[in-house]
């Protein structure tokens, strides 16, 4: 089997504080965990000519080393400019913006990132939101792709750095609402059920596990609103940050699966009695630091499917604060 000589890779600007092993996972996806562990092990990965950990965080026009790799797809190259239908599609999500950050009102459907089969997505379009600035803003956190609400970009280097380290820490709590069809019993409380990911014939997928490698994950909810037993409304706070936690959580321990989520409630996340074949979590966003002073307070309207099942289900649709910068 043939293989690439010895290369040098820039990490583009919008790369920034990726963790390698993710950054290689990107861009040579034909790579197993395992033989990334031993090229790191022997040190024939280098960043800037250093011995680096698959933990180290990357930062833009950093050169890493890149040793013979196996046959595989070729290396994404970097992103095309962004077509001018599309940017202004972009620019009309925008909720917020000042020098330091971003927010994009997401919608449903439109991933965050690109992966097998993703062709257009938000990481790949960024650069229609420059509004005049040198620099490319950049992913600080992410959102699944049927997942609505507030992202979150930063436009400056300093901006990423600080952003990074309040989601990576506790400075940022996120909390979600979601439909669950079903009503919890209790009506609040704590999850704690491990999770593991799962390939399959239907791509791969998280499920509660009880195996030693599997990562805990601990979610808090509370019923805010019900309709009878047929669906309620949740406010969910997860503690940790697994692959789709929250999805699993409501139909595996709670027994009540997100109204519209078929790949993890089957069936009954499809109750012919409850509107709605959309998965229904939408993230309330939390309040997180400036990057410079002071405290963002960001919120996105209800997305029209969640609006339409508010409606049929009786809910106190909540009005959207204005999205603003508090000192």
């Amino acid at each position: 089997m043939s293989a690439m000589p010895v290369t040098t890779r820039t990490v583009w600007a919008s790369e920034r504080d990726t963790r390698l092993d993710r950054w290689f996972h990107r861009h040579f996806p034909q790579l197993t965990q395992g033989a990334l562990q031993k090229m790191l092990r022997t040190g024939q990965i280098r960043v800037d000519g250093k011995r680096a950990e698959s933990s180290t965080r990357l930062l833009g026009g950093q050169q890493v080393r890149i040793p013979p790799m196996p046959e595989g797809p070729a290396p994404r190259a970097e992103p095309k400019p962004v077509d001018a239908h599309d940017a202004a599609a972009l620019q009309r999500l925008v909720i917020y913006r000042d020098d330091s950050v971003i927010a994009l009102d997401k919608p449903q459907g439109m991933p965050v990132q690109g992966g097998p089969g993703i062709a257009k997505h938000i990481d790949g379009m960024l650069d229609a939101l420059r509004f005049g600035s040198e620099e490319r803003p950049r992913l600080v956190h992410r959102l699944d792709r049927d997942t609505t609400g507030v992202l979150l970009l930063a436009r400056t280097p300093a901006a990423a750095a600080a952003l990074a380290r309040a989601f990576r820490g506790r400075d940022v709590r996120k909390t979600y609402w979601a439909i669950v069809v079903g009503r919890p019993h209790p009506l609040e409380g704590r999850i704690d059920m491990a999770l593991a990911k799962q390939g399959g014939a239907q791509g791969e997928r998280t499920v509660p596990s009880d195996a030693r490698d599997a990562a805990r994950a601990v979610t808090l909810y509370r019923v805010v609103d019900s309709a009878q037993k047929r669906a309620a409304w949740l406010e969910l706070t997860p503690l940790t940050g697994r692959t789709h936690q929250l999805r699993v959580h409501c139909a595996a321990a709670l027994g009540c699966p997100i109204l519209g989520d078929g790949k993890y409630g089957g069936a009954a996340a499809h109750p012919d009695r409850v509107r709605g074949r959309t998965p229904h979590p939408h993230p309330r966003a939390p309040p997180p630091p400036h990057p410079h002073r002071g405290t963002l307070e960001l919120a996105a309207a209800l997305p029209p499917h969640m609006k339409e099942t508010f409606a049929f289900l009786g809910f106190d649709r909540p009005r959207t604060p204005p999205c603003r910068r508090r000192a």
